[in-house]
């Protein structure tokens, strides 16, 4: 029969998984936030740069 402990690290084990998982998801997409910041910091200039407005 299942003791009552071994129930408790059952949940334990599956809380701790899916934290992991949790964790690298967010862990991944820091990263790409990253790579990615100086292209975005680009984009952002050329669009202050296009915004000119013309009084007629």
């Amino acid at each position: 029969m299942d003791n009552p402990q071994s129930q408790d690290k059952f949940w334990l084990y599956v809380g701790f998984t899916v934290f992991v998982i949790i964790a690298g998801i967010v862990m991944v997409k820091q990263s790409e936030n990253e790579k990615y910041a100086p292209i975005k910091q680009q984009l952002e200039q050329e669009n202050a740069l296009m915004n000119i407005r013309v009084i007629g």
